[in-house]
Parts: structure tokens; C-alpha cells; sequence
């Protein structure tokens, strides 16, 4: 019984010690679980910064299925752009019209802007956001070749009530009038989806009407004006948003903030698009295939000028690109290269650095597209060109003057020696060659004489005096 008795003791021994551990380790893990779970709540960060593209728009739509398949509570979509591809905007806004995730579109941070096609996504996010000194708004669609021609637009008495603002200009084209007219219904669409000011949104579209931050919460285009994200978060809570088919209230308290950045692919993609990066590979790629044209086989420049030719078309087709102006480029890089081969005293060569000049200038719409290429890097190709115009010209003049060093020119006064005894006729030896030559003084074999006068492949000499 005693053991018996052992026996029992040491369980009920084993059962307090295991019941204590029990106790001792739930909290611990239910406090763990806790901290797991306000560890993965955070709003993740997309940066939609620069011109809109086929990187930006694969970018975005990414990081938007990264957050859904992480649960993220909210994605802020902070922007400063001035605009891009009409296409690539339509990939973005459908991305969040289909974002069972709500998306904020937040203008930030402080002198940023919503342009053109930033416009539109701000107004199909679920919540729009401003920073203090951003804008928004110039949304009319622009041709890729250059700002249209527009004219005033006529009255219109039965349409809605216009609110004052910038004079509309109406496009003067029926191709442009239906790109402007399908802008404005898709405009007004996303509007009327977020119950935005649609009125405003068509101003933006036909007029390029623009808001500052307090104008467009005054003007109900955006919901919030927020200095950072932290504030931005705390406005946020409690905000009752539609994403999908489902109406949730945000919780944004005690909310972490995860920035995607974009993949080393993304990045080497919307660095083709600066203009800099674009009209410098563009100039490779020309000169590339001449030298290639000019030296069949060499294979490195045409391998290198079509390379970079492809990757500066890519980067045009992001920008507002002015047709002229490459056909400009264009003629000028002509005009230089033939300068090699016709040399025309530099007239044909100033003439090109002019054109190539004008056309790095007026290449890019300023206006349109918010960018241009660096003024110094068009100054310092044109003295480059230049440079080489002088030279083709400097070299040109120094042949001129140069005494000739060939053709039948040449022999005239050479010294030839006689091969045999002649009194007329003889044969002598020029240069390691045997010409048939006449002589009015008989020479002797071995005797020098002086070329007078060549014809019909015969030399006239005349005895060399001592």
C-alpha cells in the first residue's frame, strides 16, 4: 500500500507541475499570437512617382495583388506625376476598381501633383488625398506627337451648369473631339462611382482646369487633406468605404506602414523614360547604325546603335514627343554626315548643327508633358558638332593646299636613268618600272635625265646637267 500510495503521490506531483507549465505558457503564447497579429497589420505604401507607363501600371497592379493576398487593411497610393500613356492609366484605375482592398489615393508629399492621368486615378481610388501644396487637375488628352489644335468652344445653353473656371477650348478635329468626348464620360463615370464633383472632373478634361489642395476639398474632389501618412492614417479610421461588393469601416489605429518598392526591372524601365536618358539613346542608336552603314562587318556599332535605338523609342512613347522636332534631329545628323563625304566648306555642316539644335529643343512638349532634356547636354553636343564641323572644314583646306602626291602630274621634273644607248627613242627606268621614252639629246646607258613632259604613256627627258 505504501507504494502504492508512492505512486499516486508522484502523479498528482506531475499533474500540479504539468498544470502550472500549462498555465504559465497561454498567456504567453495567446500574447505572442497577439504580437504576430499587430505585427502583420500594416497599410502598404505604393509610390506612384513620374510619367505612367507600361512599368508603372505593372508596378502598381503588383503591388495591389501583393496586399490582397496579405491582408492589408489599406493601400495608400501616394503620387506625384505628371501624366503618361492613356492606356497604361486605364491597367491602374482598373487594378483599383477591382482592389478588394481599399485603395487612397494620397497627393503627397508637399508640391507634388495629380496631372492628366494622375487625375483620374485619384478619383477612382475609394478615398482621395492631398497633402498641403499639391494640385491636381489639366487631365485634357494629348496626342503623343505634340499639344492639338484647339479652338473656343461654342455655348452650350442645354448642357449642365458650367462652374466658373478656366475658358473650355474645344478640338478642332473630329479624331480629337472623340478622344476629349470619351475622356469627359469616363471622367464623370469614375466621379459619379466615388460621388465626386463630376462637373469639376469635366472641366479638367475640356478646359485643363487644375485645384490646389484646399480648393478641391472646398470643391468636393477629394476627401482629405493630410500632412503625412501617419496623419493621413489617423483621419482615416473609422471611414466607411465600398470595396468590391462589400462596405467595410477602416481600422487604421496602430497601423505599421509598408513601402513596396519597385523591382530592379520596374526601375530600369522608368529610367528609360527620363527625356534625358531617352534622347541620349536615341543619338547612340543613329550614330551606331551610320558607323555600322559605313563599315559593313563591323558588328559592334550596329549590334550597340539598334540596341539603343529600341530602348529610346521605348522611352519616346512615354513622352510627349514633337514630330517636327525629331524630323528636325534627323536632318541635322544628315546634313553632318554628308559634310564628310561632300565637303562644302562647313555649310552643309552648320546648317545640320542648326537643324539638330532647333530639333533638341522643340523635341519635347514642354507644356504636355512637364519634362524636357537638359539644356546643357544640347549646348555641349552642339559645341561637340561643331568641333567636328571646323575639322572636316580645317582638313578640307589643308588638302587644298597640299602638293600632289599622285597622278601623272607628279613626274614632271623626276630624273630617270637611261637602260641602253639611244639617240631618239630609249627605254628608262622610273621608280623600279621601264617607260618607253624620247630624247632630243642622244644618252648614254646609265645616264640620268629629267622628265619634261608625259604623253601617251611615253616620258619626254632631256639629259640632266651637271
Amino acid at each position: 500500500m505504501s507504494e502504492v500510495g508512492s505512486k499516486r503521490h508522484q502523479l498528482h506531483r506531475s499533474l500540479r507541475w504539468l498544470a502550472i507549465v500549462l498555465l504559465l505558457v497561454s498567456p504567453a503564447s495567446s500574447r505572442s499570437t497577439e504580437a504576430a497579429a499587430a505585427a502583420g497589420r500594416f497599410a502598404t505604401l505604393i509610390e506612384l512617382k513620374g510619367p505612367i507607363g507600361p512599368a508603372m501600371s505593372r508596378y502598381v497592379e503588383q503591388a495591389l495583388q501583393d496586399a490582397r493576398i496579405e491582408h492589408s487593411p489599406v493601400v495608400i497610393l501616394q503620387m506625384d506625376t505628371p501624366g503618361g500613356l492613356d492606356t497604361s492609366m486605364r491597367d491602374i484605375i482598373s487594378a483599383i476598381l477591382a482592389s478588394p482592398v481599399p485603395v487612397v489615393g494620397y497627393v503627397a508629399p508637399g508640391g507634388a501633383r495629380a496631372a492628366s492621368a494622375g487625375t483620374y486615378i485619384l478619383y477612382a481610388s475609394h478615398v482621395a488625398a492631398m497633402a498641403p501644396a499639391t494640385n491636381l487637375g489639366a487631365a485634357t488628352p494629348i496626342s503623343i506627337g505634340g499639344e492639338p489644335s484647339t479652338a473656343p468652344a461654342a455655348p452650350n445653353p442645354g448642357g449642365d451648369k458650367q462652374q466658373k473656371g478656366p475658358e473650355e477650348v474645344a478640338p478642332s478635329t473630329a479624331g480629337e473631339r472623340k478622344a476629349v468626348n470619351d475622356a469627359v464620360a469616363y471622367i464623370r463615370s469614375l466621379a459619379q462611382l466615388r460621388s465626386r464633383n463630376a462637373v469639376w472632373a469635366e472641366s479638367a478634361v475640356r478646359g485643363a482646369a487644375s485645384l490646389s489642395s484646399s480648393d478641391a476639398l472646398e470643391e468636393h474632389v477629394i476627401d482629405i487633406i493630410a500632412k503625412d501618412v501617419p496623419d493621413l492614417l489617423r483621419q482615416l479610421q473609422g471611414r466607411k468605404v465600398k470595396a468590391g461588393d462589400l462596405e467595410m469601416t477602416l481600422d487604421t489605429q496602430r497601423l505599421t506602414v509598408k513601402r513596396v518598392a519597385p523591382d530592379w526591372r520596374t526601375q530600369v524601365l522608368l529610367m528609360l523614360t527620363h527625356p534625358t536618358i531617352a534622347y541620349g539613346l536615341l543619338l547612340i542608336g543613329i550614330y551606331g547604325l551610320l558607323l555600322e552603314g559605313y563599315n559593313p562587318g563591323a558588328v559592334l556599332p550596329g549590334v550597340v546603335g539598334a540596341l539603343s535605338l529600341l530602348l529610346g523609342l521605348y522611352g519616346l512613347q512615354l513622352l510627349a514627343v514633337n514630330y517636327a522636332g525629331l524630323a528636325l534631329m534627323a536632318l541635322g545628323v544628315g546634313l553632318i554626315v554628308t559634310e564628310f563625304f561632300m565637303p562644302a566648306f562647313g555649310s552643309l555642316g552648320v546648317g545640320g548643327l542648326a537643324a539638330f539644335v532647333i530639333g533638341s529643343i522643340i523635341l519635347f512638349d514642354h507644356h504636355a508633358a512637364g519634362s524636357s532634356v537638359a539644356l546643357p547636354l544640347i549646348v555641349g553636343i552642339a559645341v561637340a558638332g561643331g568641333l567636328v564641323v571646323f575639322a572636316i572644314a580645317w582638313l578640307a583646306l589643308r588638302a587644298r593646299r597640299r602638293p600632289l602626291s599622285a597622278g601623272v602630274e607628279t613626274m614632271i621634273g623626276a630624273f630617270v636613268e637611261a637602260v641602253n644607248d639611244c639617240q631618239d627613242r630609249c627605254v628608262v627606268r622610273y621608280g623600279g618600272e621601264l617607260w618607253n621614252a624620247r630624247t632630243s639629246t642622244p644618252l648614254r646607258a646609265g645616264q640620268r635625265a629629267r622628265i619634261v613632259k608625259v604623253a601617251q604613256m611615253t616620258l619626254w627627258v632631256e639629259p640632266q646637267q651637271d
